[in-house]
């Protein structure tokens, strides 16, 4: 017989979702080809996953090699998307991780893929604790800890991956490629360009020349050759794991190559892929940026200098802020489609008016007075337009 196929139906015991049933068939399937001997799978628990994916854990059954006795499975549901295939970012992100020495693999293992079943068999990392449960908490402590362990740990992803973009272009090569390189190529230009009318139609807001001259500065960051390495897309806390062996990244579904300043923002935003964000306490963005400025000055040591880190990030932090209004102002619902399912989040609204709040600071402090008096405008009406005059609350652990 050969070992594509299996005799009997995995061992999943009483009625078993038919997705889930497909995904650990194609998982034995795929781990059979790859270890060129049968494996057999049984006791599935769903992890979740989403609309566009099935997430799964198993336990190894029958194992004629050094396998771990669980697994975890992701297959995507969802047709090929040419520009931003996920399946192909994910694929190729664990791979060119997984070809990394331990100590510099920060993301579970890939054990196997299949690029016919879209399928990724990753390493069970166990109910370790996520970065959006620490925030979640109770212990201001813990939570501290865990965003600066986190914010260096991306520091260091970062350095590690730094001169690494042609090795992830030959791997996504060999699973064809999507069209884009980077997923915020097409949204990131049209928000840069369509934000003024938006701000105009719906708060009465202009955007002066100065502004967006700023703001041309900001679109540069999708096209420079400097600074670039592997960006996970998605540093959202609940896509972090606190583990014993240090920070583990999760979801590579937008995994790419990029300016390593965009994911630096997200400690200066914070999280701006997110809309169920909470605030974070005074001195806690400085901190989480000094940890990250100190794992990546080894590979682009100009950015220590604060005349050339400050104004990038700050051109960063803009483009998120503009990126997330403009989304939200033209994809109604979208903004809750990647929110936290999570109980008691702070509205859409408080999380935009926040972001422009600390843009203007950000921009205050770095005396780039177009970008504060613009950004405390437009918060000024947000403010009113969602009648919105509670600041955006802490992170319960801080409270």
């Amino acid at each position: 017989m050969s070992v594509e196929t299996a005799a009997d139906p995995p061992a999943l015991g009483g009625e078993a979702d038919p997705e889930l049933l497909a995904t650990v068939v194609a998982a034995e399937s795929v781990l059979s080809r790859r270890f060129g001997a049968k494996i057999r799978l049984s006791e599935p628990e769903d992890l979740g996953g989403s609309e566009r994916s099935v997430v799964v854990r198993v336990r190894v059954t029958t194992n004629p090699f050094s396998l771990p006795r669980t697994m975890v499975l992701k297959r995507y549901l969802e047709p090929v998307d040419q520009h931003c295939d996920s399946f192909v970012r994910e694929a190729a992100s664990y791979q060119l991780f997984t070809a990394l020495a331990s100590e510099d693999r920060m993301c579970p293992e890939l054990f196997a893929h299949g690029p016919d079943s879209r399928l990724v068999v990753l390493e069970d990392l166990g109910g370790a604790p996520t970065l959006a449960d620490k925030l979640l908490g109770r212990d201001a402590r813990d939570a501290e800890r865990a965003l600066l362990s986190w914010s260096r740990s991306l520091g260091r992803l970062h350095a590690t991956t730094a001169g690494r973009e042609a090795d992830f272009d030959a791997l996504q090569r060999r699973l064809t490629p999507p069209e884009l390189k980077d997923p915020l190529t097409v949204d990131g230009a049209a928000a840069l360009d369509g934000l003024p009318l938006v701000l105009a139609d719906e708060l009465d807001v202009p955007t002066s020349a100065a502004t967006l001259e700023c703001a041309e500065r900001s679109r540069t960051l999708l096209e420079t050759g400097r600074h670039r390495a592997f960006s996970p897309s998605d540093s959202c806390p609940d896509n972090n794991l606190i583990t014993d062996r240090g920070v583990r990244f999760l979801d590579f579904e937008g995994g790419c190559v990029r300016n390593a300043l965009f994911d630096a923002a997200y400690l200066q935003v914070p999280f701006p892929s997110c809309w169920c964000p909470f605030a974070l306490p005074v001195g806690m963005t400085d901190a989480m940026v000094a940890g990250w400025r100190a794992e990546v000055r080894a590979v682009w040591p100009e950015l220590d200098d604060d005349a050339v880190l400050v104004p990038r990030l700050l051109d960063a932090q803009l483009f998120w802020v503009w990126l997330t209004t403009w989304q939200y102002f033209t994809r109604p619902g979208a903004a809750q489609t990647h929110s936290s399912s999570l109980a008691h989040t702070p509205k859409e609204s408080q999380v935009l008016v926040d972001r422009w709040r600390r843009l203007a600071e950000s921009a205050d402090a770095a005396g780039v007075d177009p970008i504060a008096e613009h950004a405390s405008t437009v918060r000024a009406a947000l403010r009113v337009r969602f009648d919105e005059a509670r600041p955006l609350p802490l992170y319960p652990a801080f409270r």
